[in-house]
């Protein structure tokens, strides 16, 4: 038996031992009442439902059935079975309930024969279904009851529940009126699936629903036709594969070593393939056949053709990628190096690209070297999360690294990466560094000119240091005399060079540097810094060749002139070794050197070499989270990046995306960048399978749909890792006789331990996370229990701390990680091969935060993901009752993007840093002085120059986007730069000093900064 499969028959295992647990299926006493131990299977008394809100009713339902089509119009005849069983009290104990006695009755099967008018609701089965429970000693009294409902559309339509009709009784203990384990199966009755219409037709997809569940799940056995209510909805999906075909590593080598020494015979065989791929899948007549075989309507038959289209561009851009590789022999060489580098990194842990991976990188290859053809156009890489879009961008900023470099650009930065959440992933960082390090190796094998290839970690803030002053101060207390400060700022967890975890960090006070240093003397980088600079000052000085941060760092442009190497050049050079560039000059920088007391002259930097050091792509990570005020602040601080390096350097960065959602892009896309947007690969013609990956029947991840029932959402969250916690334990108590149960041999289970070990608690906001925290010491009786938690809140130590524990776990399993309860913090980036079982409190919000979430588990084994719905929101409720598709088309749920350019607040928050770049970075640099700090400067500079209001009107709005027709915008421009900015400058008296006051308002300091959050909540 291979692992795959132990671990996927621990993972059912588990799931049916939390089930069982939710049911009560191998209890037969309790202490306690049942009614408030069990979530699953159980029904309340009908009379006890009807009395609460409607809402509350779904939290302790009275039924549970399904709706369903029959194929014929009535009367209807066929046969219903139920199961149920019920718990009686034996002996009283207190008062309040304590030490009472229960026990529970067998389970009643009663079979109840249907014969179904036209036009009514009627009930079945009652005298039959409550003689057998009570022959078995349940009080509970129940009926089938079913109703006609087809005249909701004209087409037949029945509703059949199970219905709990117990009286009310005030002697009856509360829980002798519930019934347990309850199950419903219809069977000799012909039905027709509903049609899912909160999805668009496609013919793609499958929008049938075989039944919809009352308070329930439902199962179609179509062999028999019969439909069962489910207490779970259980969906799989399955692990896609990424070579085979003609992909398939016997037919196709795509190794990073083969691609460093002949990259155009395997280059052109995958675009070959690719080619014949869509002649199978994509052709008219292909296509047509489908269209007659499947039904397809008008609209489904057109949108294929679309598609089909968009396919060969694909295909004719790939090709076009590979005859530029084929005829630029300085790409080639930038080409050939990348794989080189890519193989360094890799270390022997994956040895070749994934199709689409090199299919991406050769799609790129036209618009870098075909005379800026389709420069501006954003790609946007739409693939699964975890099949390697990280790796994708690295392989591309390593390529784009060695072409500046082989192309004259010998410093400078090549790529600014920005990612929407605040704290940015150390994982990624990591990644980020090993694939540089290689780059570096390289690099320095084949003796290419210029500074070395370097990493920025563009943070700052409470994560890493905006710059190390001399003393501390109020705004800044990092000491250099702590000898203690520099571990606060370890980033890597290892050397980037060597593999090792050797990593040290040293302030060097000579060079003014914080750096990461190898102590392994056998390491390539051994007796030198790493190329990482994690200081924002140090950022500007080394302008690294790749700058990683998060998104808000984007407000800089408008309050640092040293940001002037993200959208130009530096200065100057300073003379003195290991200071780097400067910039503009000021009254504790009187060289513009940004160490302190510099005071060594400067090398002048000509304004040929300067254009040259503009970044050449900009990536946005997780293009889907820009949206609402945070997407609309960004539009515009987009646009002043873009403006500024228009105008100081002749061109633009290419943008480069990933995103979870399909929908909408387009017009995202144009809002932000006001630019044309498009994704990579094209989807294949059937869901599930495309050139570029198709599913296998390995196990992906087991996702399961839990409606709690008569309990809060708290208490099945710490019952269900209770046995989680509890099972694993079990397993490693007795492997023998537990490996036999679960059907799998005893060696597997060491790994199962590791891999299955910790519990992933995801909260949708900080506060079910604090909960989920705090009710792990109560309520789940598990010893021990060493509980982490990872929020946007955690601290960028601890969550350095907490993520080396995971990815490497101590031998003794009580002194790891078994609870992990975690915000979106780790949605994005977060890759731990040991986290596998998940449970969500809750559907998120937006189904791409639940694609991100989810798929933090699973990555490499079988994951396993607890849904626990809030039943009383109708979000929740509405994703039960289709949950199924709900994860199978999970992106077709997506959302559109709410973001808007064009709003007069957001006008009003961007306005001061549009105003502020454009002095920091086109008019103080053609002063006499180059210097515009003061009022009194920036006055004697426009004065002297006669730079014009209107001008600076028209250069904010069309770098804005501001339209003409945008009548209040332009006007708020206007009154703001015309009657307040330039009137206020030519004003003595006003008792202003600095630049930044002129407007009543500065610059934001985060994109976040939009208004005050209020929570809302509908629990």
């Amino acid at each position: 038996m291979s692992q795959a499969t132990a671990y996927e028959r621990f993972v059912r295992w588990l799931d049916a031992r939390v089930t069982r647990e939710g049911r009560g299926d191998l209890l037969d006493a309790l202490d306690v009442d049942p009614s408030g131990v069990f979530w699953l299977g159980r029904l309340a008394p009908e009379s006890a439902a009807v009395a609460r809100p409607g809402r509350e009713r779904r939290m302790d339902p009275c039924a549970v059935g399904a709706r369903i089509r029959p194929t014929a119009s009535g009367p209807w005849v066929f046969r219903v079975r139920v199961e149920a069983c019920g718990w009686h009290r034996v002996a009283a104990g207190s008062s309040g309930g304590a030490n009472d006695k229960w026990a529970k009755s067998e389970i009643v099967t009663v079979d109840v024969p249907i014969d179904m008018p036209t036009g009514v609701e009627r009930s079945f089965g009652a005298e039959t279904i409550t003689t057998r429970l009570r022959a078995a000693g349940v009080t509970a009294t129940a009926e089938i009851r079913v109703t006609d409902e087809s005249w909701r559309d004209g087409r037949p339509e029945l509703t059949v529940e199970l219905v709990n009709t117990t009286p009310e009784g005030k002697q009856v203990p509360r829980g002798e009126r519930y019934l347990f384990q309850t199950k419903l199966t219809i069977s000799g009755l012909n039905t027709i699936p509903y049609i899912l219409e909160s999805l668009p037709d496609s013919f793609r997809y499958d929008r049938s629903l075989d039944a919809i569940g009352i308070n329930c799940g439902v199962e179609h056995d179509r062999a028999t036709g019969t439909l069962t209510t489910a207490d779970t909805v259980v969906v799989e999906r399955r692990r896609p594969e990424y070579t085979f075909d003609d992909t398939a590593r016997s037919v196709l080598d795509l190794t990073f070593d083969t691609l460093a020494q002949t990259p155009l015979e395997p280059t052109n065989q995958l675009a070959a393939a690719y080619r014949r791929w869509g002649d199978r899948h994509w052709s008219d007549q292909v296509l047509d056949a489908r269209a007659q075989r499947e039904g397809w309507s008008t609209d489904m038959a057109d949108y294929a053709r679309t598609e089909a289209d968009a396919y060969r561009a694909e295909a004719a851009r790939i090709r076009r990628g590979v005859q530029i590789l084929a005829s630029d022999a300085t790409l080639r060489q930038a080409f050939t190096l990348m794989n080189e580098a890519m193989s360094l990194a890799a270390r022997g842990k994956y040895p070749d690209w994934r199709p689409f991976q090199l299919g991406f990188i050769l799609s790129v290859l036209p618009s870098l070297v075909d005379g800026q053809k389709e420069w501006d156009t954003v790609e946007i890489v739409w693939f699964a999360t975890g099949g390697g879009k990280t790796e994708t961008y690295l392989g591309l900023l390593l390529l784009a690294a060695f072409y500046d470099r082989l192309r004259g650009k010998r410093s400078g930065i090549t790529a600014w990466s920005r990612f929407p959440l605040r704290m940015l992933s150390l994982q990624q960082t990591q990644r980020f560094a090993d694939a540089l390090a290689a780059g570096e190796l390289v690099r320095r094998r084949h003796d290419i000119k210029g500074h070395p290839i370097a990493l920025g970690y563009f943070i700052g803030g409470t994560s890493t240091p905006n710059e190390i002053p001399k003393h501390p101060t109020e705004t800044n207390d990092i000491n250099v005399e702590d000898d203690a400060m520099p571990a606060k700022y370890q980033v890597l967890a290892r050397c980037s060079f060597c593999a090792q975890h050797t990593i040290e960090t040293r302030f060097n006070r000579r060079e003014w540097r914080l750096e990461h240093h190898c102590r392994n003397e056998h390491c390539d980088l051994a007796g030198e810094p790493l190329p990482l600079y994690i200081v924002d000052a140090e950022i500007y000085r080394f302008l690294p060749t790749v700058v990683i941060g998060t998104l808000d760092k984007a407000s800089v442009i408008g309050m640092q002139a040293n940001m002037r190497g993200f959208v130009h050049g530096p200065t100057a050079w300073c003379t003195r070794e290991g200071h780097g560039f400067t910039y503009a000059k000021r009254g504790s920088r009187k060289n513009g050197c940004l160490v302190p007391d510099c005071d060594a002259p400067t090398r002048p930097i000509t304004d040929e070499q300067r254009s040259r050091f503009a970044p050449t792509f900009r990536l946005q990570d997780e293009l889907h989270l820009l949206r609402d005020s945070l997407g609309a602040v960004d539009s515009h601080y987009e646009a002043i990046l873009d403006g500024l390096q228009r105008e100081l350097t002749g061109r633009t960065c290419k943008i480069i995306a990933s995103s979870a959602t399909l929908e909408g892009y387009s017009r995202q896309v144009d809002t932000l960048y006001s630019r044309p947007g498009r994704v990579f690969p094209q989807a294949g013609p059937t869901a599930g399978e495309s050139f570029w990956s198709r599913e296998t029947d390995r196990l992906l991840r087991r996702f399961v749909a839990v409606w709690p029932r008569g309990v809060t959402l708290e208490w099945v969250s710490d019952r269900t890792t209770t046995i989680l916690q509890q099972s694993v334990r079990d397993l490693m108590a007795d492997p023998e006789t537990l490996s036999r149960e679960i059907g799998i041999d005893p060696k597997h289970v060491p790994d199962i331990v590791n891999l299955y070990g910790t519990d992933v608690i995801y909260g949708n906001t900080v506060r079910d996370v604090e909960a989920a925290r705090r009710s792990m010491g109560t309520q789940v009786p598990v010893e021990p229990l060493r509980v982490e938690s990872l929020t946007g809140q955690t601290s960028f130590t601890e969550v350095r701390d907490v993520l080396a524990a995971l990815i490497n776990p101590g031998a003794d399993f009580a002194d790891r990680i078994h609870v992990l309860t975690a915000s979106s913090m780790i949605s994005h980036g977060v890759d731990v091969d040991r986290l596998n079982i998940m449970t969500v409190l809750g559907v998120p919000l937006t189904t791409a935060e639940f694609i991100q979430a989810t798929a933090r588990v699973g990555r490499t084994h079988p994951g396993l993901v607890y849904v626990i719905h809030k039943v009383g929101r109708e979000r929740d409720s509405t994703v039960y009752s289709h949950f199924r598709a709900f994860v199978d088309q999970g992106d077709r749920f997506v959302e559109p993007i709410p973001v808007t350019r064009s709003s007069r607040k957001v006008l009003e928050l961007t306005t001061p840093a549009a105003v502020e770049a454009r002095r920091l970075f086109v008019h103080e640099p053609r002063s006499p002085q180059q210097r515009l700090t003061t009022i009194q400067l920036l006055r004697e500079y426009v004065n002297l120059t006669g730079v014009s209001p209107d001008v600076e009107v028209d250069a904010i709005a069309a770098t804005l986007g501001v339209r003409d027709t945008e009548y209040l915008l332009r006007e708020d421009l206007e009154t703001d730069l015309k009657d307040g900015y330039y009137a206020k400058l030519q004003e003595y008296g006003l008792g202003l000093k600095w630049p930044s006051e002129l407007l009543g308002r500065r610059p934001m300091l985060s994109l976040r900064d939009v208004e005050s959050q209020i929570p809302i909540s509908d629990d």
